[in-house]
């Protein structure tokens, strides 16, 4: 099986254009359907996807041929998710394949390929990805070892480098980013709209500051009122937004919205009954919480996930000697999962020979039932039965031998050699292995 990594990441792509090709958790067995159905063929491929705020990533293992061949029809599927033409998607995107694949995946779950260097949160929604194929019955076995695979490099970076240690999570910029307006953070009012992951990260940065008030904005309000909960917060239903916003210093968005959910009415309003006292906003959602154009106005600081990026950037000796290291154990994991890709292809030849020889071996039965059946003696039964097998093991070794001359019969019999004149260790008498 041939494995192909095909996406657009942070490194390749605006946000917006991010934006229109990310997909919720719920619509990636979906997605995972309509991508197989654009590409049907007798022998569909394994397939998983992984999005994130900094990546849109397709996975898929097929025959090597095949492989190949389901490239630029996946890269028009998933143009066509955010309606998009396959010329500009391909500006965008990268396609990488076997080794190169792999070292991409085992890279992106060790945090390497990161925004922010180290990040743990990709490894978590690489693995709910997975879950997300295997529920939908497209996973298979080729990509299953490759994504075991990252987890188990990503847990040894994680464990043998200091790569961990020297990230800044965005969690922590953005508190720090605030911290650079606001003169006391004790002092401010802080809002959350959604209840993901993302946002309990930075809820827990934030509410080490000891704020005025914290509040949790959701669409299911029994979700919000869980995390608000943990940290002493007020939960509000996500319809309540317009009429409170103005309340808050600073507002954390990450939902799973495809729209902006924050527009740039609201936010003006917001301003005018505030008297213009300035409002800290982050949105690290994609495609984006808040409509852009809030970024202009001049008592608001936006930042988005791109913006975020250069803030959590770290340098030096000891952040490049870890590196290096994680660098060495995915480049082990590479060598590993290619010698596992060599070993599988090579499992059709060896079901084929072992086919052919149940087939010598019963037809040699066969034929030595038939002499014991006239009553022939044992002994010569037997010989005619090792003959049989021996003959029809060397046939096709001697006729190639036979018919072959110069440079490549020379080579030939090399591998002949090899298979058939091997040094055999002879065993005691009786003793059976």
């Amino acid at each position: 099986m041939s494995v192909i990594a095909l996406g657009l990441n942070h490194t390749t792509a605006p946000l917006d254009l991010r934006g229109r090709v990310a997909f919720a958790p719920e619509q990636l067995a979906v997605a995972l359907h309509g991508f197989r159905e654009r590409v049907r063929s007798a022998q569909q491929p394994e397939a998983a996807l992984l999005s994130t705020c900094n990546r849109t990533e397709l996975y898929f293992a097929a025959e090597p041929g095949r492989a190949g061949d389901l490239v630029h029809p996946a890269i028009d599927w998933l143009a066509a998710q955010g309606s998009l033409s396959g010329e500009r998607m391909r500006d965008h995107t990268y396609v990488l394949a076997d080794r190169d694949a792999a070292r991409h995946a085992f890279r992106v779950a060790s945090g390497l390929d990161s925004m922010v260097l180290g990040e743990p949160q990709i490894l978590g929604q690489m693995k709910e990805a997975v879950r997300h194929a295997e529920s939908a019955g497209t996973l298979g076995s080729t990509l299953h070892q490759l994504f075991q695979r990252s987890f188990s490099v990503a847990k040894e970076v994680r464990s043998s480098t200091e790569i961990g240690s020297h990230s800044i999570s965005m969690a922590a910029a953005a508190v720090r980013l605030a911290a650079q307006l606001f003169e006391d953070l004790s002092k401010i009012r802080v809002l959350f709209v959604g209840a993901g992951e993302m946002v309990e990260l930075v809820a827990t940065h934030f509410a080490a500051r000891r704020p005025q008030a914290l509040a949790v904005a959701n669409r299911t309000l029994e979700r919000g009122e869980k995390l608000a909960g943990r940290f002493g917060a007020q939960a509000l239903r996500l319809a309540e937004l317009p009429t409170v916003l103005h309340e808050y210093d600073v507002v954390v968005s990450c939902t799973a919205s495809s729209l902006p959910i924050i527009g740039l009415g609201a936010v003006e309003r917001a301003l005018k009954a505030r008297r213009h006292r300035p409002m800290f906003m982050v949105d690290l959602a994609v495609p984006r919480d808040i409509e852009p154009e809030v970024g202009q106005l001049s008592d608001v600081y936006l930042y988005t996930v791109d913006d975020l990026a250069a803030a959590v950037q770290t340098a030096g000796e000891k952040r490049q000697a870890a590196v290096e290291q994680a660098e060495a154990i995915v480049d082990a994991g590479v060598q590993s999962f290619a010698h596992w890709l060599d070993q599988r292809a090579a499992v059709p030849l060896i079901q084929a020979l072992n086919r052919q020889a149940d087939d010598w071996r019963s037809a040699e039965m066969a034929r030595a039932r038939r002499l014991l059946a006239r009553g022939e003696d044992v002994e010569h039964v037997l010989d005619v039965l090792a003959r049989g097998l021996t003959q029809k093991l060397l046939h096709g070794a001697l006729a190639e031998l036979h018919s072959t001359e110069g440079a490549h019969r020379e080579q030939l019999a090399q591998t002949v050699s090899r298979l058939f004149l091997r040094q055999t260790t002879r065993l005691p008498e009786g003793d059976e292995r």
